[in-house]
């Protein structure tokens, strides 16, 4: 099921306080930069930056992800590890609302999605 308009007007308000809080300087955000997507019922976390290289190829590395499940009225966090695999996120799996899972990757407790 889609998510509903009420919870995208949740996720575009934590989303760009998120962005607001964790986005580089203006001056670098070329060579560096953050952004949020939503896909299907989850909204991943990217980094974006120009392919080392080829600076012209502008890559987007996914760090954070959550998905809601609806039955279980809760968003479960994800990061992306050296395999390249979506892994739960054992310090908090789980939270009740989509800007808590944003404080969440903003703080970075566990050096997990900003290294």
């Amino acid at each position: 099921m889609a998510l509903t308009e009420k919870q995208l007007q949740e996720i575009k308000a934590a989303g760009e306080d998120f962005l607001e809080l964790r986005r580089p300087p203006e001056a670098i955000r070329s060579k560096l930069d953050l952004i949020y997507r939503i896909e299907g019922q989850s909204v991943l976390v990217y980094e974006v930056r120009p392919q080392w290289d080829n600076p012209a190829d502008i890559t987007e590395t996914p760090m954070a992800k959550t998905t809601f499940v609806q039955t279980q009225n809760v968003w479960k966090i994800y990061w992306m590890q050296a395999d390249l695999k979506w892994h739960s996120y054992s310090p908090k799996p789980q939270v009740k609302s989509i800007k808590t899972f944003f404080k969440v990757v903003a703080e970075d407790v566990h050096s997990c999605f900003f290294g």
